[in-house]
């Protein structure tokens, strides 16, 4: 345990928006499960609230530290306790890395195949709690598909064990599935059997270059009526290639205004490319095969796309979904809200799922009315996509920075029977409070 001004700073928020910091009362790296449980047991004793925290990754600020707060680090819990090469599945610990995981199932032909941008960073009981994705969701699905069961402490200091050992199991409710994504709101995840996928024989990776986003969406639709399930299918626009040639040194806006990068796999993998290769050039796109070296290359990239935070803007990343057949017409209402509010807009999209991560800015220099045109385009993309069909989040969390819009999305009786469901498993509210479900 650490109360230190140094760690308490580092650790009081992960990588989200803060709204209101709080320093926490003391950082506690467990490195067991009876640790973790009996810092609960303490917890629920004392009455304090406990956030738990990975590496820090997350954007959403699921992880800030909130009023009287402990901070339970579960990173020091790194280790890989089993891979099952005929089982297809791993046993791990909640602060394996993600991509030590991918490493270590390398050596056996199989792969995690959940992979978000901080792959290289993000820790395995992290992607758990936001329900993680990445760029190879459009074929095989986020965080959740690939859980199969959970070793989980309760706030009172139990610990329970969910799911099964085998890919199909249907006793009894899905409590797997409800604690994938609760944020930790409802327990401490410390134990993770993962099922593992067959590393591709082989990939094939395309880069479309479009003279505009809205012909690169249209590109998305048409390799899905080509009937063609990419691994990977990224959309990038202008100002998201203009910054990346600024940070990286390379050249992609002047290859076109928008790039559509697809990656197939598989024994099918060169077959799959011909017919997306087809499929884009009908729409417009200059579609090249990439070499293994350049396709690494765009994919990393890709993964950077974000950019890092620049001290003289205030700038916010989102993480909307809407159906497929809508992201013609959101992009397009994304650009058309960015000219009223005049704000700075990229965006980037896992195009494949409609997973969209615009992201809107302002100069700092510009002061508060900056701001507030800021907050009212963000608000405005929110209730777009919604009346779109579209998700506040598709893959991030709720956290604490998109609570104020959970209720947009869902009914009061929902959002009631989420809150009596956290009573359940938390009647005291001691676990990550203020985030993921918006309290009474």
């Amino acid at each position: 345990m650490d109360s230190s001004a140094e760690v308490l700073a580092a650790y009081g928020s992960d990588q989200g928006p803060v709204l209101e910091y709080n320093n926490p009362l003391a950082v506690v790296w467990a490195q067991s499960v009876s640790e973790v449980q009996q810092v609960l047991r303490w917890a629920s004793r004392t009455g304090t609230a406990v956030v738990p925290r990975g590496a820090g990754t997350g954007v959403s600020g699921g992880a800030h530290a909130t009023a009287g707060s402990i901070i339970l680090s579960v990173e020091r819990m790194n280790r890989i306790l089993e891979i099952r090469p005929d089982d297809e599945l791993a046993r791990v610990e909640p602060g394996v890395i993600n991509a030590e995981l991918n490493t270590a199932a390398a050596e056996f032909g199989l792969m995690y195949a959940p992979d978000p941008a901080s792959y290289r960073i993000s820790t395995i009981g992290g992607n758990v709690a936001t329900n993680a994705g990445g760029l190879r969701c459009a074929k095989y699905g986020v965080t959740r598909d690939s859980v199969l069961a959970l070793d989980v402490v309760l706030a009172d200091g139990t610990l329970i064990a969910t799911g099964h050992q085998t890919f199909k199991g249907v006793a009894g409710y899905d409590l797997t599935g409800l604690f994938t994504g609760s944020e930790g709101t409802l327990g401490i995840v410390v134990g993770i059997t993962v099922r593992l996928r067959y590393l591709p024989v082989q990939v094939c990776t395309l880069a479309g270059f479009f003279p505009d986003i809205e012909s690169a969406a249209a590109g998305v639709l048409a390799v899905g009526r080509a009937r063609v399930q990419p691994a990977i299918m990224e959309l990038l626009d202008a100002e998201t290639m203009v910054a990346l040639d600024g940070a990286h040194g390379s050249t992609l806006r002047s290859r076109g205004a928008a790039l559509l990068l697809v990656q197939t796999d598989g024994y099918g993998a060169d077959a799959e490319a011909d017919v997306v290769r087809s499929a884009l050039t009908a729409e417009g796109g200059s579609v090249s095969l990439e070499g293994s070296a350049e396709a690494l290359e765009l994919l990393d990239l890709r993964r950077h796309s974000r950019g890092d935070a620049v001290h003289t803007e205030h700038r916010v990343g989102e993480d909307v979904a809407v159906p497929r057949s809508r992201l013609v017409p959101y992009i397009a209402g994304l650009n058309t809200m960015a000219r009223r509010h005049r704000v700075r807009l990229k965006v980037v999209a896992h195009a494949g799922d409609g997973n969209l991560h615009p992201t809107f800015w302002v100069q700092k220099a510009e002061g508060s009315a900056a701001v507030e045109r800021l907050d009212a385009a963000l608000d405005e993309s929110i209730t777009l996509a919604l009346a779109m069909g579209g998700t506040i989040t598709g893959e991030h969390g709720v956290g604490q920075f998109k609570l104020r819009w959970l209720a947009q999305e869902q009914q009061e009786e929902v959002l009631e029977l989420q809150r009596r469901i956290k009573e359940v498993f938390d009647p005291a509210g001691i676990l990550n409070p203020g985030k993921a479900i918006i309290p009474r």
